[in-house]
């Protein structure tokens, strides 16, 4: 056996530590895929049912969001017991409902926004965290959230009439589910 000197047992630390990284950050995207595709499969049908059904909008979207956060609560249980990780259910679900309770708050009570204005403000509103988590998790969450308020954006000032709600199916749902799929296996 051979020894090794300070050089190599430092360049041999950082090598495993860059190992360990690059499964966390596996990790974090396998799970985090799975919430992006599930939640972009139920914001492109909402905006689509919104399209069709427009007077039944506040329905639609409460049934999405309860949808959603059942789902993303069941990945995370399902994620934390495979990995036997600490359960964090309280978290998480306390998480989602404050910033739930945020948004309601900022976009009825202190906004009173319009249709147009509330499909405008929940998308950017959720890519903001999107984008707070690529700050720690990695860049494609960070290109996730800019890209998709940009597309938002771009849809808010420039698609009129009911054309809008398709370009939001497009932009929003579509493009969540384009995300996942890239960060499940394009990364």
């Amino acid at each position: 056996m051979t020894d090794i000197d300070a050089r190599e047992a430092a360049q041999a630390l950082r090598e495993i530590n860059d190992i360990v990284r690059r499964v966390r950050q596996s990790r974090t995207y396998d799970i985090a895929s799975l919430m992006i595709i599930m939640w972009g499969v139920l914001v492109l049908s909402g905006n689509l049912a919104n399209y069709a059904w427009p007077r039944q909008a506040a329905a639609i979207w409460i049934g999405v969001n309860l949808l959603g956060t059942a789902g993303s609560l069941a990945i995370a249980f399902g994620s934390m017991r495979r990995q036997g990780g600490e359960r964090m259910g309280v978290r998480i679900l306390a998480a989602f409902l404050m910033v739930f309770a945020f948004g309601i708050l900022a976009s009825s009570v202190l906004g009173h926004f319009g249709p147009r204005e509330m499909a405008t403000f929940w998308p950017i509103y959720s890519m903001l965290f999107y984008c707070i988590a690529g700050l720690w998790f990695g860049y494609a969450f960070l290109a996730l959230g800019l890209g998709i308020s940009g597309l938002v954006l771009i849809g808010y000032f420039f698609i009129t009439g009911e054309a809008f709600l398709l370009w939001m199916a497009a932009v929003n749902g579509g493009g969540l589910i384009l995300s996942g799929l890239w960060m499940r296996w394009g990364e």
